[in-house]
């Protein structure tokens, strides 16, 4: 398995695994690979520095810290999207349309969408963020 950084248009970059370059190839190609930002299927590989050794263990601690760092984000994010938006469930991408060609009025929305969906939205320029949520700790 290799790990790439890969960057969109936009310049969102982002890791994926891959089991070998010519997997990441033949995916890409086929449009199988997509930024979990905006949802462009257009990603190419990004400059990376090669991860050497294993590392020490304040390089462990510092990465468990900042790992923990990035689920509160995550958590709080999801709070506030939670708190402020209006959830559409799986109608997301037909509602994010009607906002955005003006047939409803404007509101900050959060539901889900499929990835043909998703790249449809993207196609057609309507502005939208996917975020991975975090499984409830309540649940």
């Amino acid at each position: 398995m290799i790990l790439f950084d890969l960057r969109c248009p936009k310049g969102h970059v982002f890791e994926a695994w891959f089991r070998n370059n010519a997997s990441y190839d033949s995916q890409a190609k086929a449009g199988a690979v997509s930024c979990p930002a905006c949802g462009s299927r257009k990603v190419e590989k990004a400059p990376m520095a090669p991860r050497i050794g294993k590392g020490s263990e304040a390089t462990r601690q510092q990465m468990a810290a900042e790992l923990a760092e990035t689920k509160r984000q995550l958590q709080e994010l999801r709070a506030n999207v939670e708190a402020n938006c209006d959830y559409v469930g799986g109608k997301f991408a037909e509602e994010a349309r009607r906002i955005h060609h003006g047939e409803v009025a404007r509101r900050d929305i959060y539901g889900e969408a499929t990835d043909d969906e998703a790249k449809e939205l993207s196609d057609e320029g309507v502005e939208f963020a996917r975020i991975p949520w975090l499984p409830r700790h309540d649940s």
